[in-house]
């Protein structure tokens, strides 16, 4: 076991529930404790009990698991109340304030009394270790079910759909007068963030938030755990970070947080997030120590974050709709698309592009592409595409970075926005857009393109652990290469990008081989590549559709393409342009809006032969009738 493998390991002992508390288990009794009601008001466990059942709930009111199944629990209040059951709600977390509190009861409208926790005493009595955790109670208050709402939701997972509904099941079978089916379920989601109540033992050199781990925080974290940003809590301050020492522990050790997914053997990439050996060990540190603050006067001055646009004052902003799109509290949501006229009456070279999502608590990403007039749309593997620009979360805009770069946009196109949502636990709205930056045509040397490399016609079996699929693009020219990104769905395993160069030597690029489709990233390389003409980008994928991917809807099924998320696909994508292209001094073919043969759909290709074979026969029978009288004629 490596130095780094048995830091991290201590410091799971030492934050592993039972140097917290005992925890009560299902057969034991729960005494009677008081705690304070969201008007001050203290409410005894008798007071509030059901006459035959007590669901006892921690939740917080930061953490995305307890905000995703809030609409579900209070389903389950309702659903349950005139059968003598009542559902109680406890907050623990020392984060959280009594007016935070309130402010999630309202927000979710629970019908059942939530209680503040003061110094987590009822949830160290309990043993109750993350939020959302369900203890359900008889009327004796002996414990007959601890565990988990559902299997729906986990850190980073959302299923498709319910498969045990742990929760309802235990209170159906008590209501019935038998046990539960399972009196025992692990509850995933966020530590319960306590107050210690003994000090840490010193370990070493001091690390505190101010000197070593702040600045860690500003470089890797802070883009997306801000205000306003898709992080569920922000961390801009020390004060923020307090209550959440547990939980920034686990997703460190388990390499879920910052997410970055390529191998650090290939490739060099600008918007590279993730955290060093040494970084890693300074934040376990740091949280066996206890997380102290440090000399507030040592901190770094707080990180400067761009207000409105990261491209400087848009020249246009394009709308996906007039009207904003309603995201559902909970559930899958489809695939969104969205046609908007940007009222281009003239080409336009697009140097900059940057999509704003309107709700980025919701938007999990966005896509735009541009829709030549008088042309179908689909996405055609293997061809240069009219990709325009995208958002996902942490992803840097560069497209301005790159000086005489820009997109040819032909008059009258329309934007496509495909948009892809991850509800929150509340009705949401989102109206997203994209800023655009316009060059003159003398400005432009280059001019950039998006390619798909990708395969639409695999078939991957049920249970398959790791299906290969294959894709490739020749180049057909000298191309600068800017940046590459994977796309799978769900039960996307690994990914990686070869090139192959004229003369057989092979590269890999870019390898991810733990694929993760919450976070589409787009791989920008910190110096672009050349790349020869009849070179070969080979994509390869590798998919789980096995009982042990925990993110697949059903592993029983045959998995081919499809736009959603619970169907798979197989696309590479990177950004080029031409390297021998100058366009400012006629050097290489001129602007092209796209590619014809992108345009065609693949399967009408032998509808439209047969239909031109028909046209052709018929034309010859109409030439060969006009003949034949002249012909008999001729012989009499």
């Amino acid at each position: 076991m490596s130095k780094h493998s048995k830091s991290l390991w201590l410091l799971w002992l030492l934050l592993s529930p039972p140097l917290y508390c005992h925890g009560m288990e299902p057969g034991e009794r729960v005494e009677e404790f008081r705690l304070r009601d969201l008007q001050g008001r203290e409410r005894a466990l008798s007071e509030l009990s059901g006459e035959r059942l007590t669901v006892l709930l921690f939740l917080g009111v930061e953490c995305p698991l307890a905000n995703l199944y809030a609409p579900r629990l209070t389903e389950l209040a309702t659903e349950f109340e005139s059968q003598g059951v009542r559902l109680v709600g406890i907050d623990s977390n020392r984060q959280d304030t009594p007016q935070e509190v309130s402010q999630y009861a309202a927000r979710h409208h629970f019908p059942f009394p939530l209680l503040k926790d003061l110094n987590n005493v009822v949830a160290d009595a309990l043993g109750a270790e993350r939020t959302p955790e369900a203890y359900v109670l008889d009327a004796a208050g002996t414990i007959r079910y601890r565990g988990r709402i559902d299997d729906q939701y986990r850190p980073g997972i959302a299923g498709a759909r319910v498969q045990q509904r742990d929760l309802r099941a235990a209170i159906a079978a008590l209501l019935q007068g038998a046990d539960p089916p399972t009196a025992r379920t692990t509850a995933p989601g966020c530590w319960i963030g306590r107050i210690s109540k003994t000090p840490p033992a010193p370990t070493g050199d001091p690390v505190t938030w101010s000197r070593q781990i702040a600045p860690i925080f500003q470089a890797h974290c802070q883009e997306c755990h801000r205000p306003g940003e898709i992080g569920p809590m922000s961390f801009l301050s020390y004060p923020e970070v307090q209550g959440w020492e547990a939980m920034i522990a686990e997703v460190v050790a388990e390499g879920r947080m910052p997410p970055w997914h390529a191998s650090p053997e290939h490739g060099e990439f600008v918007n590279d997030i993730r955290l060093s050996s040494a970084e890693r060990e300074l934040i376990a540190e740091w949280v066996r120590q206890g997380a102290p603050e440090g000399d507030p006067a040592e901190a770094p001055p707080p990180q400067a974050f761009p207000q409105g646009w990261t491209i400087p004052n848009p020249d246009q902003i394009v709308y996906m709709s007039d009207k904003p799109f309603v995201v559902p509290a909970e559930g899958a949501v489809e695939y969104q698309w969205f046609e908007a006229d940007p009222g281009f009456t003239e080409d336009k070279w697009i140097k900059a592009a940057e999509c704003r999502p309107g709700n980025r608590a919701v938007v999990h990403h966005v896509t735009v592409y541009y829709k030549p007039p008088g042309v179908p749309f689909r996405l055609q593997l293997g061809k240069r595409i009219n990709l325009l620009s995208g958002y996902a979360p942490g992803k840097v805009q560069v497209h301005s970075k790159y000086q005489g770069r820009a997109f040819f946009v032909p008059a009258g196109s329309t934007f496509l926005f495909e948009m892809h949502y991850t509800p929150n636990g509340t009705v949401q709205e989102d109206r997203s857009s994209i800023g655009l930056m316009f060059a003159r045509p003398d400005e432009v040397e280059k001019q950039m393109y998006c390619v798909l490399c990708g395969n639409d016609s695999f078939s991957i079996p049920p249970g398959s652990a790791n299906f290969r699929v294959d894709s490739s693009y020749r180049f057909d020219e000298d191309s600068i290469l800017y940046s590459l990104s994977p796309h799978m769905h769900v039960r996307g395993k690994s990914f990686r990008f070869d090139l192959i160069s004229p003369d057989g030597r092979r590269e890999i690029l870019l390898d991810v081989p733990r694929f993760e489709f919450g976070w589409q990233t787009n791989y920008q390389f910190v110096e672009p590549r050349t790349v020869p003409r009849g070179s070969v980008m080979q994509c390869v994928a590798h998919y789980d559709n096995s009982a042990d991917n925990p993110f697949n809807p059903d592993p029983n099924k045959t998995i081919r393409w499809g736009d959603q998320s619970w169907d798979e696909m197989m696309i590479g994508s990177f950004a080029i342009a031409p390297a021998n292209q100058d366009l400012r001094r006629g050097v290489g073919v001129g602007p092209r809006s796209f590619d014809p043969s992108f345009w065609w759909y693949p399967q009408y290709t032998l509808a439209i032969a047969a239909a031109l074979a028909l046209v052709g026969l018929a034309l010859a029978l109409v030439w060969w009738r006009g003949r034949k009288p002249r012909l008999s004629a001729s012989v009499s």
